[in-house]
């Protein structure tokens, strides 16, 4: 113990001014006038440089070594291995299920079925606009589920983004809400199955998720109905998406830190953009920005690419 409190204090207090002696007088016997007897002063001598040296480690010291660590992704170790799984799992049978769905169905059928799905977001995207405080975007949103949900026969049909209304399609989440107002990602984690996502980001997936069924209650609290909805919606997501995982992972050095970065790049360019700092682009080619979470179901609220 007295050997840790020795080191400890001399790792940290200041070396001392080293005692220089006084230089040793000097005497001049041949000096006129002074037969030897009296001795002469020297000039003033500088004391030579002090080497600050840290304190050799002593036997029975105790030595602490420690490394930098990524302060987004603490769990890195745990998320890389859900990241594998889930790419196994992906690659065996969620991948090859979703391109038979897209190549199965035709085009219209699928293009309704996604349609609807994200129909049926817009009433989130539409609270968390106001809670953002852009009324603007809000009534947008409003005009786009009513137009969508009556002329485009419950959502079927985006009739909102063409002419003559020219409404726009929309993300928003309370994700992008607690992001907007200054709430951090937090840790970055990997789930299994689900995928990529921030702490902020899981609770506000959450709270999207909940809207509806507290909101509205049935059918929305029913199995046999959110169901089916989650599978096609998961199964028409990863379809979508299925390029720019191509772009992430084939021929990638490191595939997990390419999804991470690419989550976290685009989610960050989705909160600027709230704010008015940027387009809605992705860091992978042509891979929009508002295309959903790698490599499983979109968030409420947040729209696949475009079609």
């Amino acid at each position: 113990m007295l050997n840790l409190t020795a080191a400890a204090l001399l790792a940290v207090a200041p070396n001392p001014v080293a005692q220089v002696p006084a230089a040793p007088a000097a005497t001049d016997a041949g000096a006129p006038g002074t037969d030897g007897a009296t001795p002469t002063q020297a000039g003033p001598v500088s004391p030579p440089p002090v080497e600050s040296k840290a304190p050799e480690p002593q036997r029975g010291d105790i030595l602490v070594t420690g490394h930098r660590r990524d302060p987004g992704d603490p769990l890195r170790a745990v998320n890389a291995k859900s990241f594998a799984a889930t790419q196994a799992v992906d690659s065996a049978v969620i991948g090859p299920v979703s391109m038979a769905y897209a190549r199965t169905l035709p085009r219209p059928v699928r293009s309704g079925i996604h349609n609807f799905l994200y129909n049926l977001r817009e009433p989130v995207v539409f609270v968390n606009f106001l809670v953002q405080l852009k009324p603007g975007k809000a009534a947008e949103t409003v005009g786009r589920f009513a137009i969508n949900s009556t002329v485009g026969a419950a959502g079927l049909f985006d009739v909102a983004r063409k002419k003559p209304f020219h409404l726009p399609r929309r993300a928003n989440g309370f994700a992008d809400t607690l992001g907007y107002y200054g709430v951090h990602n937090g840790p970055f984690l990997f789930l299994p199955i689900t995928g990529p996502t921030t702490v902020r980001d899981l609770i506000g997936g959450t709270l999207d998720r909940l809207l509806l069924p507290l909101g509205v209650g049935k059918p929305f609290t029913k199995t046999y109905f959110t169901a089916p909805l989650g599978v096609l919606g998961a199964l028409d997501h990863r379809a979508d998406f299925d390029p720019t995982l191509h772009k992430l992972h084939d021929g990638v050095a490191d595939p997990y830190a390419s999804t991470r970065a690419f989550y976290l790049a685009r989610r960050q360019a989705e909160i600027d953009h709230l704010h008015g700092r940027g387009p809605l682009t992705g860091p992978v080619g042509e891979a929009p920005v508002d295309s959903g979470p790698i490599p499983f179901p979109a968030r409420a609220g947040e729209p696949a690419p475009k079609r």
